[in-house]
């Protein structure tokens, strides 16, 4: 399924009046990782209240280790400071890398913003190196931009 295709159904699951926030996050997870061949593992992160840290929401794909990630720490920990998208093309070269799973090859991390704050961040892995490009950039600020309006309404 193409990014355009999976935009109406990322903003369907958005504005489900019956499911609660938590359930929105876990079937977008679900959405994207069933649909594109190369994401491999989907989950979100978010800040831990005034804690330098991170903390795993939904996810889809192979339980982690990681539920806890420290601001500055692996990939998600770096998006976390830096407020900017990280597209890695082969984790095996990256020197501040958290391996969740041996057959991870590449990653992105995008930043969730909500009124100009950085609250958390998708995270993708694949099994395929340089799997990521700036069309699945675009789609994931896309996918953050339309999640943010569930914690602008709260």
């Amino acid at each position: 399924m193409t990014f355009e295709e999976l935009k109406p159904k990322v903003n369907d699951i958005i504005t489900e009046t019956e499911s609660l926030r938590e359930e929105k996050l876990k079937k977008i997870c679900h959405l994207l990782r069933d649909n594109i061949d190369y994401y491999d593992w989907v989950g979100f992160y978010f800040v831990n209240g005034d804690k330098p840290e991170l903390i795993l929401g939904p996810f889809a794909g192979e339980d982690t280790d990681h539920k806890v990630i420290p601001f500055g720490k692996g990939i998600c920990g770096q998006v976390a400071v830096s407020n900017e998208t990280f597209i890695v093309a082969d984790v095996a070269a990256q020197d501040n890398y958290i391996s969740c799973n041996m057959n991870v090859k590449s990653e992105i991390v995008v930043p969730l913003f909500v009124d100009d704050k950085n609250i958390g961040q998708i995270d993708i892995d694949s099994n395929i190196i340089d799997a990521f490009n700036e069309e699945d950039e675009d789609f994931l600020t896309y996918v953050n931009f339309e999640i943010a309006k569930l914690y602008k309404i709260q």
